[in-house]
């Protein structure tokens, strides 16, 4: 049973980014939350602002990046207000992401041992045996074929799947509250992407933690998440229950992410149909277009669609739209 108080909230977070250029708006007033052992997708085309949410809950937004507003509540506490060192803390214990290219994230000088027990002796200030052996532990929580073996390993030894695994057994390894799992089956065949997401759900259910699931993969979704928050030009355009989402999506975007799903069948016999397409292009975050940025793509837009920004309307228990179609 979920607990119905959020363990994480974001209030209006909003993240620029100030060039030469002009000001991209990356996160735009953004707000949701997660319960504790809750899996939350978040979903979007590339640049809707998915990931720099998740560097801006981390306090890890890139230069020349700003966090500009809001709130991220983590434990009665707002940690845009923290202190670095205090952040510092959280960060990787607390709080701990697995990022999209595990050859980035791991260290290719260390071995994967190395890299799991350091995190275990700085935050939790044990010997390096006793580290050693939770590092063994949680390799075989991830199904890693013989996990005293391949401890030993350096990043290149390991298959993509395996660097997956030992990447979420890293973000794992301190129980964390909160999991920020940006694009986490990135790369992977679909085999392994099924067995990663089975990692994942099985811990989150053993260890109560909090899932973030960042993806533009709505089958994932799906398959995985309770809960899905659809973003489109630095803004929630819609939220609500997976089941609630994918059976009656009310946004105009969040239907044509949907229509764009390939079908079983689609592509063969008599009566094949060719793949929906929106139209348009998604709006640069430098020059956003007047009113609701989906606006030029929308084939149900209406004058108060040009001018002003639409406001949140709740279409069910738990189900938000942010569109001009509904009062």
């Amino acid at each position: 049973m979920i607990s119905p108080s959020p363990v994480l909230s974001i209030q209006n977070l909003k993240t620029f980014f100030y060039t030469r250029e002009g000001v991209a708006k990356a996160v735009n007033g953004v707000s949701f939350s997660i319960s504790k052992g809750e899996i939350l997708g978040v979903v979007g085309e590339s640049g809707c602002g998915k990931s720099m949410t998740a560097f801006s809950i981390l306090r890890l937004v890139p230069a020349p990046g700003k966090i500009v507003s809001g709130q991220v509540l983590f434990d009665q506490q707002d940690l845009l207000t923290l202190s670095w060192s205090r952040m510092r803390q959280i960060r990787g214990d607390r709080i701990s992401m697995i990022f999209q290219e595990p050859m980035i994230s791991l260290n290719p000088a260390f071995s994967i041992g190395y890299q799991l027990t350091e995190a275990l002796c700085v935050h939790r200030k044990i010997s390096r045996l006793e580290a050693r052996q939770r590092a063994i532990e949680m390799l075989g929580m991830v199904e890693i074929p013989n996990p005293e073996k391949r401890i030993n390993d350096y990043p290149h030894q390991l298959s993509g799947g395996m660097r997956q695994r030992a990447m979420i057994a890293e973000a794992l390894l301190l129980n964390p509250d909160v999991l920020l799992a940006d694009e986490p089956t990135t790369a992977l065949d679909v085999t392994i992407q099924a067995q990663v997401l089975d990692i994942l759900y099985r811990l989150t259910q053993e260890m109560r933690t909090a899932i973030l699931l960042i993806t533009h993969n709505l089958g994932i979704v799906a398959e995985s998440a309770a809960r899905v928050v659809v973003m489109y030009a630095g803004k929630v355009v819609e939220e609500g229950p997976v089941k609630d989402i994918f059976e009656a999506p009310a946004h105009p975007y969040t239907q044509g992410l949907l229509k764009s799903v390939p079908m079983p069948g689609q592509s063969r016999g008599r009566d094949r149909q060719d793949l929906y397409e929106m139209k348009g292009i998604v709006p640069s975050l430098f020059q956003l277009p007047p009113g609701c940025a989906f606006h030029p793509r929308c084939p149900y837009a209406k004058d108060s669609c040009f001018q002003e920004e639409p406001v949140g309307s709740t279409i069910s228990p738990g189900h938000s739209v942010l569109c001009w179609l509904y009062p």
